[in-house]
Parts: C-alpha cells; sequence; structure tokens
C-alpha cells in the first residue's frame, strides 16, 4: 500500500531504500542521456536526509538502502541522518546479469561496474532483527529497466528479517506484504483496481 511517509504512524522493522542519488559529475547523469537523472527524478543528499525516516523506525529496525560506489561517504552519512548506525556496506550485493545470463558490463570509475551494494544499518539490536542467518549477501539477478533492482533482493530482506512489517522507500513497484512511497509508487486508486 502507498503511504505518505511525512503523515503516517506507522512504524517499520523493515526499511528498504533505493535513492534517487543525484551525481555530482555530469558524466553520471547530468549530460548523459543514460543517466539517472534522464530516467528519473533524482534528489540530493540534503534533501533525502531531511525526509522523515528516522520516525518510520521501529525501536529495532534494520534499514538495506542501495548506494553507488562512487558516493560511499554520502551513503554513510544518509544512514546516519536516519538514525541507523552501519553495519556493513555490503549486505546485499546484486551480481548482475545480461538477459542472456552473462555478465552485466556498466559503467564504472576505474573498472566497470557489474555489481550494485546495498547497505544494512540497524537501529537497536540486530538480534531482534534477523531470523534467518543462512541469507547470502551475493545475489545473481538479471538486470530490468534503469534502476530497476530485482525481485530477488526484496525476497532475501523477507527470509532474513520474517514476517514484519515493512517499507520500500523511492519504491517503483508495489510489492505484496510491502507498505511503499516514492514518486513512481503505484497510486492507492491504482494498487485497488489491479
Amino acid at each position: 500500500m502507498k503511504i505518505d511517509i511525512h503523515s503516517t504512524n506507522r512504524k517499520y522493522r523493515v526499511i528498504y531504500a533505493d535513492p534517487a542519488w543525484q551525481f555530482k559529475s555530469k558524466k553520471s547523469g547530468g549530460s548523459m542521456k543514460s543517466g539517472a537523472a534522464q530516467a528519473y527524478s533524482v534528489t540530493s543528499v540534503e534533501d533525502m536526509k531531511a525526509l522523515p525516516v528516522a520516525r518510520l523506525a521501529d525501536d529495532n529496525c534494520m534499514l538495506v538502502m542501495w548506494w553507488v560506489g562512487s558516493m560511499p561517504q554520502e551513503a554513510i552519512d544518509l544512514c546516519k541522518a536516519w538514525g541507523f548506525r552501519v553495519m556493513t556496506m555490503t549486505g546485499l550485493v546484486w551480481e548482475k546479469r545480461t538477459v542472456n545470463d552473462n555478465p552485466h558490463f556498466g559503467m564504472g570509475w576505474a573498472t566497470r561496474a557489474g555489481a550494485e551494494c546495498a547497505l544494512i544499518g540497524i537501529k537497536g539490536k540486530v538480534s531482534n532483527l534477523v531470523v534467518d542467518k543462512a541469507v547470502r549477501s551475493v545475489i545473481r539477478a538479471k538486470v530490468g529497466r534503469h534502476s530497476e533492482k530485482p525481485r530477488e533482493c526484496r525476497e532475501a530482506i523477507e527470509k532474513l528479517c520474517g514476517d514484519v512489517p515493512r517499507i520500500e522507500l523511492f519504491a517503483r513497484l508495489a510489492a505484496p506484504g510491502w507498505d511503499c512511497w516514492g514518486n513512481e509508487a503505484p497510486s492507492l486508486l491504482a494498487q485497488s483496481v489491479a
């Protein structure tokens, strides 16, 4: 269900976020037709820090947040601004595959990126959040549309934390059992018709 994070009183044990990172370099989206700003609205780190994410977090809450390799410090700062402490920068590692199941050949500064990482941040105690310690960090899945993350990532989080209240921020799709928020998240009307 789509939620207005600015007015809800709901609390979540899992917050899954794929922030709409605004890049500083024109070569990573400012003037290129393939950049993030060409595919969706991007947001400055300062504006993302101002989002009421800390209010959404239960006393024990896990943040799973995708970050870009060229902005690790910004990712750490955002995690802290939202009220979490970073546990690992590689909580999920998506090994990208092509439609023919070959390694993806992505962009990069020094090397060509073939993976994306999501950090895990914690509020409260990890022992109160993790119910399945057999979940692997590396997920091999095919790429979809620009910046779309595979469903296998949500499934891994569900297995890791169990059936708890959870929300996806900067969502582009509605997923069963997940609340969602974002510019591209489906409206309540669209969800009820589907």
